[in-house]
């Protein structure tokens, strides 16, 4: 049985329809392609990283997150931009890509606060509004943050949707790591059962049409 190294994304994949993880996933014989939407949240994701990592100037169009980039700078602390992490499976740290990672993630911004054992983890979303926001994300973010720095205790996370203006907020202490994990420890062991039985149904719904599997009997694309 192949080995399941997993993020948030793949897991969301998954939920969403376990024969489109088998083909994007395991098999990988379909080509991801940038949408007009994925493009734009690249390129702010850039201009947020550059601006608060050496203060190259924002591109004019995306010059309305400056404000809320000057506000985080602003915060105490040791700054790490597109932080990696990762963790093997009984949830110690380990590289991005380590053979014996297990869960691996990206952090926009990363704010370390050893003096007052705090941190600060902020995701910054380009879609349209913050209605289908989902806080796993924070969670295991939150838990690689605490593997990686040991000194950490509490971690005040929030998913930033910068078009909308919208912020959604959680807090995290290290007390409660093992039970971030739960829930999204479920969904992967779905995947290690799938692996191991060979089973990947497809779930039909609205996103099909968006869907690059052509050969399931559901794509309508």
């Amino acid at each position: 049985m192949n080995k399941v190294v997993w993020s948030f994304s793949s897991l969301k994949t998954f939920e969403q329809c376990p024969r489109k993880y088998f083909h994007t996933k395991i098999l990988k014989d379909v080509e991801f392609r940038d949408t007009e939407a994925t493009l734009y949240g690249k390129a702010v994701h850039s201009a947020a990283e550059y601006y608060i990592k050496s203060g190259k100037p924002i591109p004019e169009k995306y010059g309305y997150i400056k404000p809320l980039l000057d506000q985080l700078n602003s915060v105490e602390g040791e700054k790490h931009c597109e932080l990696k992490l990762g963790l093997t499976r009984d949830l110690t740290a380990c590289d991005f890509d380590a053979k014996d990672v297990w869960w691996h993630g990206i952090a926009d911004l990363v704010i370390i606060n050893k003096e007052k054992k705090l941190a600060y983890s902020v995701d910054f979303k380009t879609s349209k509004n913050a209605r289908y926001a989902d806080k796993t994300q924070l969670d295991l973010v939150a838990v690689g943050i605490f593997k990686k720095f040991p000194e950490i205790e509490r971690i005040k996370s929030a998913l930033l949707f910068v078009v909308s203006n919208e912020i959604v907020k959680a807090e995290h202490v290290v007390a409660d790591s093992h039970k971030y994990m739960e829930k999204s420890a479920q969904s992967v062991a779905r995947i290690e059962k799938a692996l191991g039985s060979e089973v990947w149904n497809p779930v039909q719904s609205p996103l099909c049409r968006f869907c690059p599997v052509s050969a399931c009997e559901f794509n309508r694309s």
